[in-house]
């Protein structure tokens, strides 16, 4: 079969090489499914550089989050075993943690559902506790992250505001149906944020970004309000000033999604079960901004490692829905 594979760690375009490999071999408990399309998330290239908490054994094949098919040809979601990740044209995962597509959904769209909105239902729903009229802030509103975030809100009715760099972003965060759309290349966020709140902020921040936008976060966070911590794709970490989180009376909460899988993994098949159904009435719907076939990967890769797409690229199979 063909796959890409690393072999040592660096930039995805770089390290990322298409070679002849021999299929892999399932383990205790483990499925072999053949990949019909493979979503590119920004741990993907973070795993290219050596720089995701989990660091696979070189070589290895990127690929974290897949629509697959089975041997009986079920399509399923899956979050596969590295090193045997998605980029490849089979790849393996925890038999028991295969979740079905929703009929509402193609390939590239289902490919595109699992980490990204788990991660905002979880963030917004078990983490954040998101109320309907109540006005969620999104950074990165037009990314993959973010507009599973931005449609999430929606969906739960909140009021979103959707920060992003750039007038073609701004453009597609509205198309997602944010209220509010800010552009931190050509508005001041915090006097814009303050501007659509009345000066009161926003209820809950969703921030996958880190650095700037958290210092931003803390200035705009209202009274009693939620920051929820998802990553840090600007590169800088932040360290809150925890007086300022007292004197102000804001919670900071961190979200690893990845933890429930171990920790609690019922509630991550009720999240499903929840996204199927706002999937199937149209309230949610994976941004897919880009279809690449598997040679042209590691560019898609390298693509959203400098930031440069909208939504999500996914990586389609010959043959695929």
């Amino acid at each position: 079969m063909q796959a890409w594979q690393v072999h040592e760690n660096g930039e995805p375009s770089e390290v990322m090489r298409l070679a002849e490999v021999e299929r892999p071999t399932p383990g205790d408990g483990q499925v072999l499914l053949r990949v019909r399309a493979a979503n590119i998330n920004f741990p993907d290239a973070l795993l290219c550089r050596g720089q995701y908490q989990v660091r696979p054994p070189l070589p290895f094949t990127p690929g974290v989050e897949i629509c697959g098919e089975t041997a009986d040809g079920r399509r399923v979601i899956a979050n596969p075993a590295l090193p045997y990740g998605g980029f490849a044209e089979y790849a393996l995962a925890d038999a028991r943690a295969l979740l079905p597509v929703p009929e509402a959904l193609d390939d590239a769209e289902a490919a595109a559902l699992h980490i990204g909105y788990q991660t905002g239902w979880f963030g917004l729903h078990r983490r954040a506790r998101l109320e309907a009229g109540e006005t969620l802030l999104v950074h990165a509103a037009a990314g993959g992250v973010g507009s599973a975030a931005v449609q999430l809100g929606k969906a739960a009715g909140a009021r979103v505001i959707g920060v992003v760099g750039g007038a073609d972003k701004a453009a597609v965060a509205r198309e997602l149906g944010c209220d509010v759309v800010v552009d931190r290349r050509s508005e001041d966020v915090i006097a814009a944020v303050k501007e659509a709140t009345g000066g009161r902020g926003a209820d809950v921040i969703y921030d996958p970004v880190g650095g700037e936008a958290y210092a931003q976060s803390a200035k705009l966070v209202a009274f009693e309000g939620r920051i929820v911590v998802v990553g840090f794709a600007g590169g800088s970490i932040p360290s809150p000033a925890l007086n300022h989180a007292l004197v102000k009376n804001y919670s900071i909460l961190g979200l690893h999604w990845g933890l429930y899988a171990t920790k609690n993994p019922k509630l991550i098949l009720r999240c499903h079960e929840e996204l199927t159904e706002l999937a199937a009435r149209g309230a949610i719907k994976p941004l897919v901004s880009e279809r690449v076939p598997l040679g042209e990967a590691a560019g898609a890769v390298q693509k959203v490692a400098d930031g440069r797409s909208t939504g999500r690229i996914a990586v389609v199979m010959e043959g695929a829905a």
